[in-house]
């Protein structure tokens, strides 16, 4: 008899259950699906509320970076990062008391961008000197990594992400091959064309070659021999073949990714895990 995803989610249920108060149990539960779960009325609110909270404090940011701006409005903007930490610290905190294995949670990428949208308000209560408070203003400024924050709210991110994680092989193969044309295209140019007309070494050819392969196509070098000209022809005519290799790769492991269902881990809080898994990769709960 098949055992079915649903049966996992339930026996994982009772499992974390069995170890807890009926109360506490109950709680964490609830605040489990509020938090990790996008599919209840109370995960959509929290979701929609929290993606609000970082739009707030990501435009703080980008104010506070403005001189006139942080001169005139510098305490409000002020207030207004303090209340956007306080309520990303009882996020965390949260999160990490809701989820059977805190420290998988913790380690996670999402765990270590949740840290971050936290950690440098502070870390401005640890430096003791005045003459270093100058350092503050740069590591407040990885208070922009909240937008990292957005892409577990937001539904077609699942789908992207485990597209590009499907195709990783595929693309890092292409990659390699497009870096051993753009090295053989370097040292063909630095034959031709040589030091007279820019291309000094082979390092330089090689940025030449990405440069035209991607149709960027800078102008502060061009080849100047007839022979030079031909091949540059041939690799600006190579490069629009080549842009399409890994729009096709994505793609098809998009329409793939788009047809398949997802869940949550309840150990680690990792979400997007396909229902056809049996335990979460990252922490080896069984799901």
């Amino acid at each position: 008899m098949r055992i079915t995803a649903s049966y996992w989610f339930a026996a994982t249920k009772m499992l974390l259950m069995a170890h807890m108060k009926p109360g506490q149990g109950r709680i964490k539960e609830r605040l489990f699906e509020i938090i990790f779960e996008a599919d209840t009325w109370g995960g959509r609110t929290f979701d929609v509320a929290l993606l609000l909270i970082i739009g707030v404090s990501v435009f703080a940011v980008i104010l506070e970076s403005v001189a006139h701006l942080r001169e005139a409005y510098g305490t409000w903007l002020r207030v207004v990062e303090w209340i956007c930490t306080a309520l990303f610290t009882v996020e965390y905190a949260l999160r990490i008391y809701c989820v059977a294995k805190p420290w998988r949670y913790l380690i996670s990428f999402f765990g270590i961008v949740d840290l971050l949208a936290i950690l440098p308000s502070y870390l401005s209560f640890f430096i003791p000197n005045a003459h270093e408070l100058l350092v503050i203003r740069a590591v407040r400024l990885l208070r922009v990594f909240r937008i990292l924050k957005i892409t577990r709210y937001v539904g077609e991110s699942t789908v992207l992400m485990q597209a590009l994680l499907a195709s990783r092989r595929k693309i890092a193969l292409f990659l390699l091959a497009v870096l051993t044309l753009a090295l053989i295209l370097g040292a063909a140019m630095h034959v031709i064309e040589g030091p007279q007309h820019g291309f000094v070494d082979i390092p330089t050819g090689m940025y030449w070659a990405i440069v035209t392969l991607t149709t960027v196509g800078y102008g502060d070098l061009s080849p100047a021999t007839p022979l030079g000209r031909f091949l540059a022809c041939v690799v600006m005519i190579l490069g629009y073949s080549i842009i399409a290799v890994p729009t096709g790769i994505v793609s098809v492991e998009l329409n793939r990714a788009s047809q398949e269902s997802v869940i949550t881990c309840h150990g680690c809080g990792r979400q997007n895990l396909l229902v056809e898994a049996n335990f979460c990769p990252h922490c080896g709960m069984r799901l």
